[in-house]
């Protein structure tokens, strides 16, 4: 029962409802819970995606930011012994305070656009204890978390989540199944973290700090964009050809890059 409780999407918190039982039933067999399992959903707003969660008898922790809408969580699910709600941020929440075990959550989330990269760098950081994720996402998020070398669509967020997770670009969903619509295609994505990383790095963030001065100016030339980090010489080095733009290298040559910075660090910048 919910009647007493209305509540409108919220511009700030970049809520936009999922309402259709097709979607909804589609994302559940996607992630197709078992009564094993451990869940965290992050958002769920007024439980469209809840409901069927629990019903799987899995646990269940769900976050949601919202003080409006905990009454609402709690009237609804508050009864049954496998829901647990936080109410606070995902961006700042400690995922190690549910003692999950290694590789055994499931996280689940409609991401509001406007915190998603930030919020799946958050969970990245938590990947040992993280067996897959299952999120609604801006279709062209998607697109670039699945996209391969070569295209427009290839850069940071790609190579740094493929660097973690194998990407599946699902379904795409469009503006209609949610309220309000939004103004863009949406799509869900599974990432699953890798057992063993394909490309391991010497040193995670010197792969950060290529790839993102790679990617600041991917217009121009890698010996161009990485002059302060890497001669063309260290670049050649790494197997690497300085002449080409960063869209045109795979994970394992940035990789080759970063092992190759670990080996001559530059000075820190002030």
């Amino acid at each position: 029962m919910t009647e007493h409780y209305q509540h409108r999407a919220r511009k700030r918190f970049g809520q936009n409802f999922l309402h259709d039982a097709g979607v909804i039933d589609r994302i559940l067999r996607s992630i197709h819970a078992k009564p094993e399992d451990r869940l965290l959903e992050i958002g769920p707003g007024q439980g469209a995606l809840t409901q069927g969660l629990l019903a799987s008898g899995a646990q269940l922790d769900v976050v949601e930011l919202d003080k409006d809408l905990i009454p609402i969580l709690n009237q609804q699910f508050g009864g049954k012994s496998n829901f647990i709600l936080h109410q606070g941020d995902a961006l700042k929440f400690d995922f190690t305070s549910l003692n999950a075990a290694p590789n055994s959550l499931r996280v689940v989330g409609n991401l509001p656009y406007n915190i998603s990269t930030p919020l799946i760098f958050h969970l990245l950081n938590n990947a040992g204890i993280i067996r897959d994720m299952h999120f609604m996402l801006q279709k062209e998020v998607v697109e670039r978390l699945a996209a391969g070398p070569g295209g427009g669509d290839w850069g940071r967020l790609s190579i740094m989540v493929q660097y973690h997770c194998r990407v599946e670009h699902l379904f795409n969903v469009g503006p209609g199944a949610f309220n309000p619509p939004p103004k863009v295609d949406s799509a869900i994505v599974r990432l699953v973290p890798h057992a063993v990383l394909p490309h391991p790095a010497k040193d995670h963030k010197l792969l950060e700090r290529v790839v993102r001065e790679a990617f600041n100016q991917r217009r121009k030339t890698l010996r161009n964009t990485l002059k302060a980090l890497l001669s063309n010489a260290e670049i050649e080095a790494a197997g690497v050809d300085g002449s080409l733009r960063p869209e045109q290298l795979d994970l394992a040559a940035f990789v080759r890059l970063a092992d190759q910075l670990a080996i001559q660090p530059p000075p820190v910048a002030d």
